[in-house]
């Protein structure tokens, strides 16, 4: 592998690491549904209605995941078809983790430490990833590709709020323990706006280009449904 091959991988790599934990335990939570846990205070909304977080869950973990790739370019490039086929999964599955979470924070229990700021936020970033998918969908049956990439990558970046919200939150944790309502809502937040500016930034340090149409399009290139270049 050359020195820019590998490079190309370090961002999905990344991607796919900060997705890790809050996978990991959303694959929990799916085992302890399936597998009759016993009911308790912090679970028991689950139980009484399972199908949004079953949802949210498989939505997250494959729009994480599988979404990471759609950052490769070199694999972009190479795989059109496939970047295409799986940007409709993706667009699908990130409408289905955005908008069973906000179905969640209105109609759920309030877990213990969750006030109504952080309610708020949660609905707030929700229907930003929302409507950063409806727009990147609709700027790529216009052919353009450039606003569609910046729109679908927004979207991923608020996707994986909760990758980051582990790094904001833990050491918090460790030095004090759990921390007040408030303070939970700040790191909740923090989560999200490192992500946000993160993408601002690598969307604006790249040279502007045209945005191609149908007849302008490289030869092999196609545009899909989730693309960060």
């Amino acid at each position: 592998m050359t020195p820019s091959a590998k490079r190309d991988w370090l961002v999905p790599v990344g991607l796919i690491l900060l997705s890790a934990i809050p996978v990991i335990a959303g694959a929990s939570r799916a085992a302890e549904l399936a597998g009759g846990a016993a009911v308790t205070p912090d679970n028991a909304r689950f139980f009484a209605s399972p199908v949004p977080v079953l949802v949210h869950i498989v939505g997250v973990t494959l729009y994480s995941l599988l979404g990471a790739f759609q950052f490769h370019r070199g694999f972009r490039r190479r795989r059109p078809g496939w970047h295409r086929m799986a940007g409709r999964l993706l667009a699908v599955c990130g409408l289905a983790a955005a908008l069973s979470g906000l179905w969640m924070t209105l109609f759920y229990a309030r877990p213990p430490g969750d006030g109504e700021l952080l309610t708020g936020f949660r609905l707030v970033f929700g229907s930003a990833m929302t409507g950063c998918i409806v727009l990147g969908v609709a700027a790529i049956r216009r052919r353009d590709v450039a606003r569609h990439r910046a729109w679908m990558a927004r979207a991923y970046a608020i996707g994986l709020g909760a990758g980051t919200q582990v790094l904001t939150q833990l050491p918090v944790m460790l030095l004090i323990g759990r921390p007040s309502e408030f303070v939970r809502a700040m790191l909740m937040l923090a989560g999200w706006l490192i992500n946000v500016a993160v993408v601002e930034w690598a969307l604006r340090r790249r040279p502007a280009r045209p945005s191609r149409t149908a007849g302008t399009r490289r030869t092999g290139e196609h545009p899909g449904v989730l693309a960060g270049r």
